[in-house]
């Protein structure tokens, strides 16, 4: 009679709390990757970074995000930059830290001698009067030249964005979606190489403006149509440019579902302050520059939390995580934005995952626990 009326109960309880689908019980895991963007940190340690846990005890930068629970990390390459960081001999050196720390590495290939995002994507100098097919080998050739380096250092490549936030396509003129045909001769180029060099290694189609919906289902609409060749969705996804946090979440779970392929955020960050450290304007200097989210650490823990359910949400478990824009891209002098310029400062040290303190915010450790 006994095991009757458990059986009895369990029955009334499935009926009025019934199981959750797959695709949100998928949601309540751990993000795989819990990541940040590194690419200034090796600069920053040449002209006397320090970094600190929330302890205040110094140590290396990566070894404190990892032991804040961070799997992943995120580094550019640039082809021939002005100050010789972000370089292959640079990401070389950087990978074999990040693999001794035991995680995993996203390689961010601009093919640019600078910035490449929306607004500008810049040949590097040295392709600039190539003809459309030396373009496309010179491209082949530096993507399986880096990444065959790495994998014969035993570093390999875990992730690879062939191009940076290519809403408009990459190698201006010439790789412009204006002309869909050589764009996606261009990124097929960098996926044969980066599965010439390792299948396992997983190809990124990077975009900005994460809740555009109707610029995802464009550019992969005409992706798909030009057989552009990927593994995963990535998408640059800021609160206070990119729409709201429900924009982002209609556009990040139609484009799991539409393309059936994972997707990534490989670049979000919020302020924890409005001050300055460096003596050059911030680019975000509002104090609550999204609403209920002031510019503090809390309310920077907030935002990255919030971002980050939102991907765990994403159906079918199709959601793999998100990067944090730069995290260790901290008030050094000399470490600014323009590798041309020494005397340039960084925007962008009020969004880093350390304080002016050099501590590790409290970020850190919520991005960790996702």
């Amino acid at each position: 009679m006994k095991r009757i009326l458990i059986t009895l109960l369990l029955l009334i309880a499935l009926a009025v709390f019934p199981a959750a689908p797959a695709s949100a019980q998928a949601g309540h895991g751990r993000l795989p990757i819990r990541g940040a963007d590194v690419s200034s940190l090796a600069k920053s340690e040449a002209y006397g970074g320090v970094y600190r846990d929330a302890r205040g005890r110094r140590g290396d930068a990566l070894a404190i995000l990892s032991r804040a629970g961070l799997t992943y990390l995120r580094l550019k390459v640039w082809v021939n930059p002005a100050d010789g960081y972000n370089t292959k001999t640079r990401v070389l050196a950087m990978a074999r830290r990040i693999k001794a720390q035991g995680m995993r590495l996203l390689v961010d290939f601009h093919y640019s001698d600078t910035w490449a995002d929306p607004g500008k994507q810049f040949k590097p100098a040295a392709w600039e009067s190539l003809p459309f097919d030396g373009l496309t080998q010179a491209l082949y050739d530096h993507t399986f030249d880096v990444l065959d380096a790495l994998r014969r250092q035993g570093t390999t490549a875990d992730m690879v964005q062939i191009g940076n936030e290519i809403n408009g396509g990459l190698l201006w003129p010439d790789g412009s979606n204006a002309d869909w045909p050589k764009t996606a001769a261009l990124l097929n180029a960098g996926y044969d190489a980066a599965k010439r060099v390792s299948r396992s290694t997983k190809v990124v189609l990077h975009l900005a403006d994460g809740g555009d919906n109707g610029l995802y289902r464009w550019w992969f609409d005409n992706a798909r149509a030009h057989g552009i060749r990927h593994d995963v969705i990535g998408m640059s996804y800021y609160s206070f440019w990119h729409g709201t946090p429900e924009s982002f979440q209609a556009n990040i779970n139609d484009v799991a579902l539409r393309y059936g392929k994972p997707v990534v955020v490989v670049e979000t960050a919020y302020p924890f302050t409005t001050e300055d450290d460096d003596g050059w304007p911030n680019i975000i200097t509002a104090a609550e520059p999204y609403p209920g989210h002031p510019a503090t650490p809390q309310g920077q823990a907030a935002m990255l939390a919030k971002v980050a359910d939102i991907v765990r949400a994403v159906p079918n478990g199709l959601g793999l995580g998100l990067f944090t824009w730069e995290a260790t891209w901290t008030g050094v002098q000399g470490n600014g934005w323009d590798p041309a310029d020494p005397a340039s400062g960084n925007g962008w040290e009020n969004q880093a995952l350390f304080g002016y303190d050099d501590r590790a915010l409290p970020a850190m450790a919520v991005l960790g626990r996702r």
